[in-house]
């Protein structure tokens, strides 16, 4: 997979993919990010990227035509299955579209900032609008961290366990159920006794108990769909 990022603020990014797992997977070959630096696209010395709003108003816009020039360049290279943009009013990112998004093999992820982009890019550019959550950041970097995250670790070969990522919270509409490692006994606190016994299938009934307890009383919105 490929992941291109269009931002402002390249280096704000830097130090996110450069450890742990995402490293990991970047130096195996399992997935390519690049950054791109919105303001080489700039069609003046000045590398300015945005404007006032027509009809007045606070803060500036993104203007249309460096983010333009880089959607296509990187287009003339390659098919890309997907043009994200990283707003507040965007579609909620769930588990259920980091799995969809994964299966793809080339991204373009832009990050918002200031008031926003210009309509035009959203009309013309963009195929997915992605909404983290109801509150609004300073960018949209950030929140391509969080979407290239989910999508990252999800990739063959990306976990040391490829059956992790399908326990994870979210993956069966289920929040992942309580986890213990050692000591068994710490102060009086103990592990339950059915997680010692070995027996694998009275194990994964109560993993299965616990998650569906554990949605019920944190997420009944997840069991009612």
């Amino acid at each position: 997979m490929r992941i291109d990022i269009i931002t402002c603020l390249p280096r704000l990014l830097d130090s996110f993919f450069a450890h742990s797992i995402l490293k990991r997977a970047q130096d195996a070959g399992h997935v390519q990010v690049l950054v791109h630096d919105l303001r080489d696209y700039s069609l003046n010395k000045q590398r300015q990227i945005d404007d006032y709003a027509f009809g007045g108003g606070a803060g500036m816009v993104m203007t249309i035509e460096p983010i333009a020039r880089c959607i296509r360049q990187l287009q003339a290279e390659r098919t890309y299955d997907a043009v994200l943009y990283m707003t507040p009013d965007g579609e909620r990112f769930e588990q259920k579209i980091a799995n969809r998004l994964s299966l793809f093999e080339n991204l373009i992820i832009l990050c918002g900032h200031y008031k926003g982009v210009d309509e035009r890019v959203r009309e013309q550019f963009i195929t997915r609008e992605i909404s983290i959550g109801d509150y609004v950041l300073s960018g949209g970097e950030l929140a391509a961290c969080v979407v290239s995250d989910a999508i990252i670790r999800l990739l063959p070969g990306v976990l040391n366990d490829e059956t992790s990522a399908l326990t994870d919270s979210f993956q069966d509409d289920l929040l992942a159920p309580p986890v213990y490692t050692r000591p068994a006994d710490f102060e009086g606190m103990k592990v339950p006794e059915i997680l010692l016994s070995g027996h694998e299938a009275k194990i994964d009934e109560w993993r299965f108990e616990q998650s569906l307890a554990r949605t019920r009383a944190r997420r009944p919105d997840l069991l009612s769909d």
